[in-house]
């Protein structure tokens, strides 16, 4: 007999949060890096430095005695550029012989160290405060008690700072504004990482991390982080499947990371990633710098010249208009209206305002999103997928809060297919906010880390599984859906009965899952069976081009191709059925609760066992066991 309803697969019940711990999330991106606390209720937000950023640019900046960090450092850029640094991250762990010419454009100069062989570094100016005040003397010994006292000055100094040292001074002001907030030190963080970083890097990275005095709990990939965020109760609140097939999308400034991976019951599995630093948010950047520079010439007959400028004047104003754009951005990603640049004396003393509104600034960067989305369809034809076969995109990055973005991907995937901005979790910086998932996943994995117990060998065993370079970071995963199939003697479907998924492929070994459903017995009086099959089953998209009918007599008719998922019995597995006892009438059929649990061992052993719920809670089980 089939069952009434398909089942889902049990939830486990949430973990209660008694104290908790100070550690931090930090996602530290090569342009922006943000901070993540846990507040009381055990949820993970973003905090604000002292100077209201949620959004902290990498950037430092030395000016005289003075240290800038963040957005302040930025602002430098326009008249202190040869002494501010940004885009520091991607230089870690590199030699001076590996970076790319195209790489060394950053604001200071990079140079070879002039002590440490092939060793980047950059080049600042200073002023270093004397080490001890001038001796007094009978030349400098004041006449009169009105007369000023002598005191040493500060004097210009080159300095030079490698990556690992400019990565140390900035994660430790993050980590104070850290401290500042929650009023305590913290013990420990969680750090993101992109995917195509090297060992090398993820070392220097650690070793930055250390001599800043953070305690580094785990270097967390990005994506590793958006899947701990998105398989939190939160996320799900939003009726969003637990066995999903999820697109992660990070624009970053300086890159693209794709990351496809299969969401099963919490446990995520990478199927396939794919990074790209032709395209990123800086593209978008130039673009729009472009645009305005554009319209400044028109408007004030004044030639500016941008990307790349070669006149010093042109730099700056090129500078000036970077800074603007970036506020131009988020103004277009939260209002559908126009946004606004305006920059104080852009050239010649000649003020700027502009304005572009959200259809022309798509049409500006129309080449970047199709770029994007030329990429994403790579990422999923080299893991032998349709688009169709995709659930859910979730978006990374300031770049891809872009709306545009979203329905330009949304044209090649089925129409039930969840983003943050169909389901709307992105307005007004919700749970979907691409700003701050991964900094909320690296919180909420630092979390789960601190409460590892440390007490027995075999638990020291686990929590060094998340060090970096361990070996247990391979899980093997099921190649093909195990599911029930009930048959029926008239079904429509070409499985001949109706399908119940219970395994899907892409699913982590060993797994439980246990379903539990109504089954339909029929009617009439007698002994009443349940019985079903265990197949294992090849999942699909099938193509078929659908004529269109025309919209009127001068319209020729078209073909439309359509697409829909299939599923198709490969290999029997084993057949179970029992005895039910404790069925109930309704409306003249007999109805009861049945309850199925399956175990795939990591041995590729496959135990079936099926019960009936009654009142007596449950009944006889039968058991069946197979390798698969």
């Amino acid at each position: 007999m089939a069952p009434k309803s398909q089942p889902n697969g049990s939830a486990e019940a949430p973990i209660e949060v008694t104290s908790t711990p100070t550690i931090v999330g930090i996602n530290f991106g090569n342009s922006y890096a943000s901070i993540a606390v846990l507040t009381k209720e055990g949820a993970a937000d973003c905090i604000a430095n002292e100077d209201g950023e949620r959004q902290i640019a990498c950037a430092i900046s030395f000016h005289g005695e003075e240290t800038y960090i963040g957005n302040q450092a930025k602002h430098q850029l326009v008249k202190n550029s040869q002494n501010t640094i940004t885009g520091f991250r991607n230089l870690l762990g590199k030699k001076f012989s590996e970076i790319p010419p195209n790489e060394i454009s950053v604001s200071a100069p990079v140079i070879q160290h002039p002590e440490i062989p092939d060793e980047p570094a950059y080049k600042v100016q200073v002023l270093q405060a004397a080490p001890i005040p001038l001796p007094t003397t009978a030349s400098n010994t004041p006449a009169a008690s009105h007369a000023a006292t002598p005191r040493s000055e500060p004097t210009p100094s080159t300095r030079y700072l490698t990556p690992l040292e400019v990565t140390s001074i900035f994660l430790k002001s993050l980590v104070q504004s850290a401290e500042d907030f929650l009023g305590k030190k913290i013990n420990g963080a969680v750090i993101s990482v992109p995917n195509w970083f090297s060992d090398a890097q993820k070392a220097a990275l650690e070793k930055a991390a250390s001599d800043a005095g953070i305690v580094v709990l785990q270097l967390l990939e990005e994506a590793g982080a958006v899947a701990v965020t998105t398989t939190t109760e939160v996320w799900e609140a939003e009726g969003i499947s637990q066995d999903r097939t999820q697109l992660i999308v990070d624009l970053g400034s300086s890159g693209l990371e794709l990351s496809l991976l299969s969401i099963r019951q919490g446990l995520a599995y990478t199927i396939a990633t794919l990074s790209d630093h032709t395209v990123g948010g800086d593209y978008i950047d130039n673009k729009l710098i472009k645009f305005f520079a554009k319209e400044f010439t028109k408007k004030t007959k004044m030639p500016l010249t941008v990307a790349p400028a070669t006149e010093a004047q042109d730099k700056r104003a090129e500078a000036k208009l970077r800074l603007a754009v970036e506020h131009t951005k988020r103004t277009l990603s939260a209002s559908p209206g126009a946004a606004t640049c305006s920059v104080e004396s852009l050239k010649d003393g000649l003020d700027y305002t502009g304005t572009i509104n959200r259809l022309r600034f798509d049409m500006e960067v129309r080449s970047i999103y199709e770029q994007v989305n030329t990429k994403v369809k790579e990422l999923v034809s080299s893991a032998g997928l349709d688009l169709h076969e995709v659930d859910e995109i979730v978006y990374v990055g300031g770049s891809a809060s872009l709306p545009g973005l979203d329905e330009t991907l949304l044209l090649g995937f089925s129409e039930s297919v969840v983003t943050p901005f169909t389901v709307g979790t992105v307005v007004g910086g919700g749970v979907g906010d691409p700003t701050t998932i991964v900094a909320r996943g690296c919180a909420i994995q630092a979390l789960l880390l601190a409460a590892l117990p440390e007490s027995s060998e075999e638990e020291r065993e686990v929590k060094s599984a998340f060090a970096n370079g361990s070996t247990w970071n391979k899980a093997a995963v099921t190649s093909k859906t195990i599911g029930l199939l009930f048959p029926e003697d008239n079904a429509e479907s070409e499985l001949g009965g109706q399908w119940i998924p219970a395994l899907l492929r892409e699913t982590g070994v060993p797994a439980r899952r246990t379903l539990r459903f109504d089954v339909d017995l029929g009617e009439g009086e007698g002994e009443k069976k349940v019985a079903f099959e265990v197949w294992e089953a090849k999942e699909g998209v099938k193509t078929e081009n659908v004529k269109r009918a025309p919209l009127d007599d001068d319209d020729e008719e078209e073909e439309e191709e359509t697409k829909e998922k299939i599923v198709e019995k490969e290999a029997f597995l084993t057949a179970l059925s029992l005895v039910a006892k404790e069925g109930t009438k309704e409306k003249g059929r007999w109805r009861t609760k049945v309850e199925v649990q399956l175990l795939l061992g990591d041995n590729k052993s496959l135990s079936v066992t099926a019960w009936e719920i009654g009142k007596s809670g449950r009944g006889e089980a039968v058991t069946a066991s197979i390798s698969v």
